[in-house]
Parts: C-alpha cells; structure tokens; sequence
C-alpha cells in the first residue's frame, strides 16, 4: 500500500483507512504499527489523527521524554493506544525494561513505535510497518513494506 498526502486532510484520511484496515486483523498479540521516517515526516501526525478517530480526547504529543504514553479507548475493536517514542532508546533493551514485553500480550491493544529502526531487535517479526517520507512542506509519502 502506498500513498501520497498533499495536505492534513489527506493524511487524516489516509489514518481512517489505514485504522479500518488494520480493526479488521486478528490478532492473539497487540497490534503493533513501526513508523520509520526522518524527522517531520509527519510520523506524530499520523498518530495523532489515529488516536482522534479512535476517540482521545486529550492532546497526543510525542512522548520523547516520557518514551511511552497510554491512551484508554472505547472502541470495539482496540481497548488501548500506546504511543512510543523510541528517538532516545539506544536499543530495544531499554524499552524491554520498561514493560514492552508485557504490552504486547494484550491483543486489544494497538502500539505506535515512532523511530521504530532504534529498537527494531525487539519488535515482532510480524508488525506492521509504516515508512513515511517528507517530499515537500505540504506532500508526504506514505507506504507499507
């Protein structure tokens, strides 16, 4: 799946079909999402579109300093976001000793990893992965592997 956003609306759009996608997988683990890209290439967006369809009514930022950061849902399909942040992890030992292992037995959970290469030796071989690539100050592109 490839596409290219030329404004926030179409990323929001973009986020929409993306979530009606991925609630329809079964899943005996959470469902992890990796997002890959360079800075402003527009990885929180996404995530704060995801996490306002989902129903979150509080500000989602990137979590740099808090490195995880959960969001209860009230949706049929997942019970949690979890928004991490893996810019400053070294490796995915460092997320290990924060829990990460425990999150991924919940499958009603759904997992964002912004920076997902730095800790990509502890994610499930089989998440999914979302690479977003900044073209212009107003296009990105967005494609899955």
């Amino acid at each position: 799946m490839e596409f290219t956003s030329v404004s926030v609306h179409g990323t929001k759009q973009i986020a929409t079909d993306f979530l009606s996608h991925i609630s329809k997988l079964h899943r005996e683990t959470a469902t992890v999402v990796g997002l890959y890209g360079n800075l402003g290439s527009g990885k929180t967006t996404f995530v704060q579109f995801v996490a306002e369809i989902l129903g979150v009514k509080e500000q989602v930022t990137s979590p740099t300093f808090l490195i995880v950061k959960s969001y209860k849902l009230k949706v049929k399909s997942f019970k949690s976001l979890i928004h991490i942040d893996a810019y400053r992890l070294k490796s995915g030992e460092e997320l290990q000793k924060l829990g990460f292992g425990e999150l991924l037995h919940d499958s009603h959970s759904l997992i964002f990893v912004e920076w997902a290469d730095q800790i990509s030796d502890i994610l499930p071989a089989n998440h999914i992965k979302l690479r977003f690539e900044f073209v212009n100050e107003t296009t990105r592109r967005i494609f899955s592997d």
